[in-house]
């Protein structure tokens, strides 16, 4: 069984997802850890509530510690609104998903996340944007790309009304990826 360690910032919607996909056996895999950056992130609640190890913490060194305590296999950000250390990078090549609210290229990088990307798009006048999971590598949203969602961008779509739209997309491209990379059955 694969073993995955989250590191969230937010409200932890994808990290309910990728829980729910692991309880029912869609996913051959745990969630052995939940870590965020920020102590008021609802995804705390969300891993307390499935008795998942979880912890604060934005020391690079302190969250590696973590991941290998808990014989963490494959790292997913979920959310996580930090640049990932080199150091992490390092000890899992190729082993770091990360799930971006756009179609990369378009609206990623340094800068580009949550609510920021949505207004971007409509600020563009794009006709469709979407979601993507990609590896992580040590430059913003470069590193290959796994899966992409795509979804229609209406005229009187506002930020948040985009990010819902675009969710539902990540909820479904994010099982896709961790089923296609992580868990080979």
């Amino acid at each position: 069984m694969v073993k995955f360690g989250v590191l969230i910032s937010g409200g932890g919607t994808n990290l309910q997802t990728v829980i729910d996909h692991c309880e029912s056996g869609d996913i051959h895999g745990e969630v052995a850890v939940v870590i965020s950056n920020r102590a008021d992130a609802y995804g705390l609640t969300r891993a307390a509530n499935h008795q998942i190890p979880h912890y604060v913490s934005q020391d690079s060194d302190d969250i590696l510690v973590l991941l290998i305590q808990h014989d963490v296999d494959y790292v997913l950000l979920l959310g996580y609104l930090q640049k990932v250390p080199a150091s992490i990078i390092q000890a899992y090549p190729e082993k770091i998903l990360n799930i971006h609210p756009s179609l990369i290229p378009a609206f990623a990088g340094k800068g580009y996340y949550g609510m920021r990307v949505h207004q971007a798009a409509i600020d563009r006048g794009v006709k469709y944007s979407g979601a993507t999971v990609h590896v992580v590598n040590e430059i913003y949203d470069d590193g290959p790309i796994i899966c992409q969602g795509m979804v229609e961008v209406s005229e009187d779509d506002t930020p948040e009304s985009l990010q819902a739209k675009v969710l539902e997309v990540e909820h479904k491209i994010l099982v896709e990826a961790i089923k296609k990379v992580c868990v080979k059955e």
